[in-house]
């Protein structure tokens, strides 16, 4: 119980890191490995952890960078973005389950979601049982593997890093351009563009 109540606020604090965190299941696959404890309990407690601090990240990016960082011209295009999103909730929630079934990075989604201003309500249960699932998926598979091998065959660091800080920067890239991409002319023309500076 000891082991999971650190998971759980190791897994809390890398959730609320904006960029270039470790991957929550690579930390749940080697937590896994190390201390095998119950693979249900380890999951459970890792999707719990990541959903809220994911959603803390969320609301701190629309607190501090919608509020103090971006231009007018940028919240305005966002807000057409929003708007537009909430007649999709559907589309809003199965992206974000989609995305959480799978192992990229999700701080940059977030991030991004927190920007339109959006009700963060809509993304906790699809993020949380994507992650679930996915969770489970890597905990089982890193368990299987250390049956096979020996625990200190497991280099972590070495197979993973590579996909780890291209994997960030990659989105670092997308949450940039989510913001220049100009929402409504998406919308209603259905063309892609930037939004443009307004003049001084």
């Amino acid at each position: 119980m000891q082991t999971l109540t650190i998971v759980f606020f190791l897994i809390l604090l890398l959730n609320l890191i904006p960029a270039f965190s470790p991957p929550t299941w690579m930390v749940l696959s080697y937590v896994s490995v190390l201390y095998k404890p119950n693979w249900l309990l380890l999951t459970t407690v890792g999707a719990i952890s990541a959903t809220l601090g994911r959603v803390i990240l969320a609301k701190l990016s629309h607190i501090i960078v919608r509020n103090k960082v971006l231009s007018q011209n940028t919240i305005e295009n966002l807000d057409n973005l929003s708007t537009e999103m909430k007649k999709r909730k559907p589309l809003t929630w199965s992206i974000f389950l989609l995305y959480a079934f799978g192992p990229l990075p999700s701080n940059q989604l977030f991030i991004a979601y927190g920007l339109t201003g959006l009700s963060l309500r809509l993304i906790v249960i699809p993020f949380f049982i994507g992650r679930f699932a996915s969770y489970a998926f890597w905990i089982l598979t890193a368990s299987q593997i250390s049956n096979k091998l020996a625990t200190e065959s497991f280099d972590f660091k070495g197979i993973f890093t590579g996909y780890f800080i291209l994997g960030q920067i990659v989105t670092l890239l997308l949450v940039y351009i989510f913001t220049k991409i100009d929402w409504q002319k998406l919308f209603r023309e259905k063309k892609f563009g930037l939004i443009k500076k307004h003049p001084k």
